[in-house]
């Protein structure tokens, strides 16, 4: 088989992903399936040999192509959001094929995929990208040119945004405060196959430079060896939000001294870690008592 034949191969197998993203970008199959196809155009002008991640290096490649084609719409005056939230809910309600149907439902619902209509370009891109798809926010910052910091705050405000005017019940923070709840009891007290089922077979663990330092692993990827390292631990996590994420907190002496936020959807599918003081200090961390530092 030649590189091409693998390269084809490869990208074919993260084209639904690719499409998901690109259709909740912009609202239309259509135009997802040309801003998968400028993907692949990129693909193949670019020197394979430097990309260490391709998954996430196509991840954020669409999610760049889907923000120029926004931005571009919005220099020409046009109206993709509103026009959308019409024209284009008919065409995904009824002209979906089944795995598109599929995929769609796996995260997110129609109503909020109208509701991802009144966010700006950028706020919808880290959103998607983000909330959704479990991309990191420092992979997610050059893509919009901003720092890791800036884009978490983006996060932070469309995500308020979003759970205010969405019905969908996966962005209800009480459905997923629960679903955190059940994986933090699951992993103090050792039950691997509920943790296991409570994680998306896809899940991405991050921690930063502090956390590892404490035991932790700079990336896990997979249910099982997720699962595995939360598997008897979190004995003094409480559920706490954080930067308005369903989350959890270790404090120490009257302060934080670890910090989780998980990404939920039908089950989780991102987990960041934070431990260093610098960056916990930026976290906007409230438990059920009030804001915690």
């Amino acid at each position: 088989m030649s590189d091409t034949d693998v390269l084809v191969r490869r990208f074919e197998e993260q084209r639904p992903r690719l499409r998901a993203v690109a259709q909740r970008m912009l609202g239309s199959r259509a135009e997802a399936d040309d801003a998968v196809q400028d993907t692949w155009l990129r693909l193949t002008h670019t020197d394979t040999d430097t990309i260490d991640n391709l998954p996430g290096w196509l991840t954020t490649t669409v999610g760049r192509v889907c923000l120029d084609r926004l931005r571009s719409a919005s220099a020409r005056h046009e109206e993709p959001a509103e026009v959308a939230a019409d024209a284009s809910t008919a065409e995904l309600v009824d002209g979906r094929d089944p795995e598109q149907e599929a995929l769609l439902a796996e995260s997110v619902g129609r109503a909020l995929e109208v509701v991802l209509t009144t966010l700006g370009p950028t706020e919808r891109l880290v959103f998607v990208l983000h909330d959704m798809f479990a991309v990191s926010f420092e992979e997610i910052a050059p893509v919009v040119d901003r720092s890791a910091a800036a884009v978490r705050q983006i996060a932070s405000r469309a995500r308020r945004r979003v759970q205010s005017r969405s019905a969908d019940p996966q962005t209800d923070p009480a459905r997923q405060r629960r679903v955190v709840e059940a994986f933090l009891a699951a992993s103090r007290e050792g039950r691997f196959d509920d943790l296991v089922s409570l994680l998306d077979p896809y899940v991405v663990l991050r921690a930063d430079a502090a956390a590892v330092r404490m035991g932790g692993s700079a990336e896990l990827r997979g249910s099982a060896g997720v699962a595995g390292f939360f598997n008897g631990r979190a004995q003094a996590a409480v559920p706490a939000f954080v930067d308005g994420m369903p989350g959890a907190v270790v404090v120490v002496g009257g302060r934080t001294s670890l910090a989780l936020s998980f990404t939920v959807t039908d089950r989780i599918i991102g987990i960041e870690v934070v431990a260093d003081p610098d960056q916990l200090r930026e976290l906007d961390l409230v438990l059920d008592g009030g804001a915690v530092r």
